[in-house]
C-alpha cells in the first residue's frame, strides 16, 4: 500500500524533464491508503509529504518534484525580487493554468487583473502571429498604423462610455508605472506653465495607494516600509487620507500641480473612493489651477461593468488624466495615459518619449482587446456576475461570522476583509485548485477574468468555502503563502 500511495511522486521522478503528465492516486484508495503510510517504517517527514498528496486534489509540489528541480536550477540566476509559492505554470486557457505537472488550477487572480478575457484568447493570439510577421517594431520616429488607432480608439470610447467628457489625446506606453509616471510629469508640466517661478510642483496622492515602483511612481506610494530602502523619494508629494473630504482644502493648495489617486484601490484592500470624495476633490483641482489624475489601471477597462470606474460620476468628478494599463493588452504589455486639451496643449515636443511604446505590434493587440473589453454585453454579464460572487459571500459570513467584517468593490474587483491572515487561505485554496491573492490588511481580492462563467465561479466559491473551513475550523494546520499581492513582504 505504501508503494501505491507512493506512485504520484514515482511517476513525477521518473519522467523525462519536460513531461507533464502526472499518475495521481485514485481517490477511492486514499483513506486506506494514507492509513498504510501511517503505520509504515517510512521517515515521518516523508509520511507526512505523502499523505499530504493524497488528501489533496493539487497540493504543491515536493521538495524532490520536477518542479523544484527547476525552479532551483533557475533561482541563483534571478534577482529576488518576489516570493514565490511552489507551482510552476506552463499552460493557459480561458479561466485555467495548467503546471509543470500537469495539475489544473481555476484563476480568481487574471494575473492581478490583467486577463480580462482569460489566458490564451485565440483571437488575440491570432493577431499577435498576424501582426508578428508583419511588422513589430519601428520606434516613434516614424509612424506606423496602429499607435494613432489605439490612440483614437481609447479617446472616443472614452468619450461615448460617459466618463473623462474632456479626453482628447492618449500617450502610448509599456506598463502602468510608466503611464504614471507620464501623468506626474505632465502634471508637473501644467504647474512649470501656470506657474514660471516653479513654485507650482506639489503632487498629491493617498494612504493605501499604489501607482507603480518607478522613482515617481513610488513617490506617490505612501508606504513607509516600500519607500525608505529607495530614499529620498521624488520631492514635493503629499498624502491624503481617502475618502476624507474635511481634509482636503489643506492638502491641495495653490502649490498643488497634480492630484493622483485611484477610484478604486486594489493594492489597498478594494476601498472603494465615494461620488461625494472624488466631486469634493474635482471641485478643489479647479480652485486651485490643479490636474486630477484617476489611476485606473487595475479597476478599469469593464472590471467595474462600466468601461471606466470613474464613468457613473457627474461630469464634474471627471478628471484632466486618465491611466491604464493590464486588461489593455491582456497580458501583453502595454499602457496609456489619457488627457484632455487643457493638458495636452501644454506638451510639446522633447517633453516625454519611449522607444518601445505604442509599437505596432502592442498597439494593434490592443486596439482588439478595447474592442472587446467594451461591449455592453460583456459589461452587463461582469454585474451579473458580482451578484452571484456576493450571493456566495453572504453565505460565507452567515458561516463564518467572526472571520469575515465586509465586503468591498464593485463589478469583478472585489475584497473580502477578514479578521485574521488570509495567506493560508490563499495555500488551501491553491492545494485544492483554485488561485486567488490578497491586498491590503487581511483582505481576500477576487479579480477573475471578465469572461468567467457562473459554473467556473460556483466551482471556486466552493474551494473558498472548503479552504476556508480548513483554515478557520482546525487552525494552526496550514501555513501562509507569502507574496500574493503587487507589494510583499519578504
Amino acid at each position: 500500500m505504501a508503494f501505491r500511495v507512493s506512485s504520484r511522486r514515482l511517476c513525477v521522478a521518473l519522467t523525462t524533464p519536460r513531461a507533464a503528465v502526472v499518475c495521481p492516486i485514485s481517490s477511492r484508495y486514499a483513506s486506506s491508503a494514507s492509513a498504510a503510510v501511517a503505520q509504515s517504517n517510512l521517515p515521518r517527514g516523508l509520511k507526512d509529504s505523502i499523505a499530504k498528496e493524497a488528501s489533496l486534489p493539487n497540493s504543491d509540489p515536493a521538495e524532490s518534484s520536477q518542479t523544484a528541480r527547476l525552479v532551483n536550477d533557475q533561482l541563483p540566476f534571478m534577482v529576488p525580487t518576489y516570493v514565490r509559492p511552489p507551482p510552476m505554470f506552463e499552460k493557459g486557457e480561458g479561466c485555467y493554468l495548467w503546471d509543470v505537472e500537469n495539475r489544473k488550477y481555476l484563476d480568481f487572480t487574471a494575473g492581478i487583473a490583467v486577463n480580462a478575457l482569460g489566458h490564451c484568447d485565440p483571437e488575440m493570439a491570432k493577431l499577435l502571429g498576424q501582426q508578428a510577421q508583419t511588422l513589430i517594431h519601428t520606434s516613434n520616429l516614424y509612424h506606423n498604423p496602429w499607435t494613432g488607432t489605439l490612440s483614437k480608439s481609447l479617446v472616443e470610447k472614452t468619450v461615448e462610455s460617459g466618463a473623462m467628457h474632456t479626453a482628447s489625446k492618449a500617450f502610448i506606453c509599456n506598463s502602468g508605472s510608466e503611464a504614471n509616471e507620464a501623468a506626474i510629469k505632465f502634471a508637473r508640466k501644467v504647474g512649470k506653465v501656470v506657474e514660471p517661478s516653479g513654485e507650482k510642483y506639489e503632487l498629491v496622492s493617498f494612504h493605501n495607494s499604489f501607482h507603480g515602483r518607478t522613482m515617481g511612481s513610488l513617490s506617490a506610494t505612501p508606504n513607509p516600509k516600500y519607500q525608505k530602502p529607495f530614499a529620498p523619494m521624488v520631492p514635493g508629494f503629499k498624502y491624503g487620507t481617502y475618502n476624507d473630504i474635511d481634509g482636503i482644502n489643506n492638502l491641495v493648495t495653490d502649490r498643488t500641480c497634480g492630484v493622483i489617486i485611484e477610484p478604486i484601490q486594489g493594492e489597498g484592500g478594494v476601498n472603494v473612493a465615494t461620488t461625494e470624495f472624488l466631486t469634493a476633490l474635482r471641485k478643489r483641482c479647479d480652485e486651485v489651477g490643479a490636474v486630477l489624475i484617476y489611476d485606473e489601471i487595475q479597476c478599469g477597462l469593464s472590471r467595474t461593468g462600466l468601461l471606466w470606474a470613474h464613468g457613473s460620476l457627474p461630469a464634474e468628478a471627471h478628471p484632466d488624466i486618465l491611466t491604464t494599463a493590464k486588461a489593455l493588452g491582456n497580458g501583453f504589455p502595454i499602457g496609456a495615459t489619457i488627457v484632455n486639451e487643457a493638458v495636452a496643449t501644454k506638451i510639446v515636443t522633447g517633453d516625454h518619449g519611449t522607444t518601445f511604446g505604442g509599437n505596432p505590434l502592442g498597439s494593434r493587440v490592443a486596439h482588439y482587446i478595447l474592442s472587446r473589453l467594451s461591449d455592453p454585453e460583456l459589461q452587463k454579464g461582469v454585474l451579473e456576475k458580482e451578484q452571484i460572487f456576493r450571493k456566495h459571500f453572504k453565505a460565507l459570513q452567515k458561516r463564518f461570522p467572526s472571520i469575515i467584517t465586509e465586503v468591498r468593490g464593485k463589478g469583478l474587483i472585489l475584497g473580502l476583509q477578514l479578521t485574521q491572515d488570509p495567506t493560508p487561505v490563499v495555500t488551501a485554496a491553491r492545494e485544492r485548485g483554485l488561485l486567488v491573492i490578497t491586498c491590503g490588511t487581511n483582505t481576500l481580492r477576487f479579480v477573475p477574468p471578465l469572461v468567467i462563467s457562473e459554473a467556473e465561479i460556483e466551482e471556486g466559491m466552493k474551494i473558498i468555502e472548503d479552504a476556508m473551513a480548513a483554515v478557520f475550523e482546525e487552525p494552526g494546520k496550514i501555513e501562509g503563502t507569502k507574496g500574493q499581492q503587487e507589494m510583499q513582504d519578504s
